[in-house]
């Protein structure tokens, strides 16, 4: 299976590969934050940026198809509810809002399969877009929210002359990102019911 996959869906199928990694980094505190924290970063850079890519690629490459158009959004669920789940675990993401992102998510690969019993494959709609960028947006605010408690934290451990100003700057720092994530956690709501709307209606369009 793998072997016949293309580039594009090799791509994709990296998304689902590395989205444990994650949440294991996060959590795996034997580990030294600070090479965690830079894996981290990569890893979610790479989950966004692989997503921009291997659509261009599929389309470029002349290799769009039912599979990836239902591959694609199902790497895109593993990879976001779990580092959603890995921000919720640690106290960064409000569950209610979690638990909005997953009904919402698999509501549509419900969608999905019922389309595909007709041999139809829903495509990425304008609403999914929408809430995929208030994701990476809430995403890259958490990872910024966890690697400045973090500093602020070290900080305030060797709190001390010169240190004390820096370790002052650094907590209000973390206090305005924790003010920003949630706010942008309340789009992410917002943009994930909007979404299920669009797809709702698309839906049925298609089902007829």
């Amino acid at each position: 299976m793998l072997i016949s996959m293309n580039l594009a869906d090799k791509i994709t199928l990296s998304r689902i590969i590395l989205a444990p990694f994650f949440f294991f980094f996060i959590k795996a505190e034997f580990i030294p934050r600070e090479p965690a924290i830079i894996v981290l970063w990569i890893l979610f850079a790479w989950m966004e940026i692989s997503d921009l890519i291997d659509g261009k690629i599929a389309r470029s490459s002349n290799h769009v198809d039912s599979f990836g158009k239902l591959f694609d959004p199902f790497a895109d669920v593993i990879s976001r509810v779990t580092y959603f789940l890995a921000f919720a675990s640690i106290g960064i993401m409000p569950l209610w809002v979690l638990l909005i992102v997953m009904y919402r998510e698999f509501g549509i690969l419900f969608l999905r399969a019922l389309l595909a019993l007709k041999g139809t494959a829903m495509g990425a709609r304008p609403g999914g877009k929408l809430k995929a960028g208030s994701y990476m947006v809430a995403g890259l605010l958490s990872l910024g929210l966890y690697t400045v408690q973090l500093y602020a934290s070290n900080m305030n451990g060797v709190a001390f002359g010169s240190f004390s100003n820096h370790s002052s700057e650094m907590a209000g720092l973390a206090s305005v990102l924790q003010t920003l994530t949630y706010i942008s956690y309340v789009v992410v709501a917002i943009a994930t019911v909007l979404s299920f709307v669009d797809y709702l209606v698309q839906f049925k369009k298609l089902y007829k």
